[in-house]
């Protein structure tokens, strides 16, 4: 999330309840359904790099469940907005179109590699920017009564790598599995979702001690661009 791991209060209303939980489950089932779909239904010849794909997303989503489940039972602020909501609603209906439409035709070719490296490259920078924040991230948006502002890591960079992994990660995804509902919700909603989320979090950061000079000196989401 953002450097500063999210932002609100841990003492906030918890409106969201365990929203975090359930979007966890209904992605693992449907990636576990799309995986079964691929291995019986794919074509021979691009079974394999649409099972890899599938398969590196669930170790993501493994990965993270720590996290959501923690997140869970953490209180969200009323700076929140429906951010929470409106994000996880958008990644699991892009991943859900992107799965379940119609299944990529042979025969392989090199490029659905490059797929299957932008989903690797997106996860790997996610789970580094969550590594450098530590104890302060959250899918929640608080702040914790210590708080500060990290600039170690991808944080070097930007402001929001997390946010740039999962958006490189879904557009590998989103790649592979084309279809024209996939790339709608890609570009209608989960970027849309990601930077009213981006600029939730920021105005609540602003109060935060340090982070206005920390954002002077970095772009949101893409080195040079925003």
């Amino acid at each position: 999330m953002s450097p500063a791991g999210g932002a609100g209060t841990r003492n906030g209303p918890n409106r969201t309840g365990r929203f975090p939980a359930v979007l966890l489950v209904a992605g693992t089932l449907a990636l576990a359904g799309a995986l079964a779909r691929v291995l019986h239904s794919a074509p021979a010849d691009v079974r394999g790099p649409a099972a890899t794909l599938i398969t590196l997303y669930l170790i993501w989503v493994a990965l993270e469940t720590r996290i959501s489940l923690r997140t869970a039972g953490e209180p969200a602020s009323d700076q929140d907005r429906g951010s929470e909501q409106l994000y996880g609603a958008a990644r699991l209906s892009t991943l859900v179109a992107a799965l379940y439409g119609p299944l990529p035709h042979g025969p392989w070719q090199p490029w659905m590699l490059v797929p299957v490296g932008l989903l690797t490259a997106g996860a790997a920078l996610r789970l580094l920017s969550i590594r450098a924040l530590g104890r302060f991230y959250s899918h929640r948006v608080r702040t914790v009564h210590d708080h500060r502002i990290t600039d170690i890591g991808p944080y070097r960079l930007l402001r929001h790598p997390a946010y740039t992994g999962m958006l490189l990660a879904h557009v590998g995804l989103v790649t592979f599995f084309l279809n024209p509902v996939s790339v709608a919700l890609l570009l209608g909603a989960f970027l849309p979702a990601v930077v009213y989320r981006i600029r939730t979090e920021e105005t609540a950061l602003a109060g935060v001690a340090g982070y206005r000079e920390f954002a002077r000196d970095r772009k949101r989401l893409v080195p040079f661009v925003w």
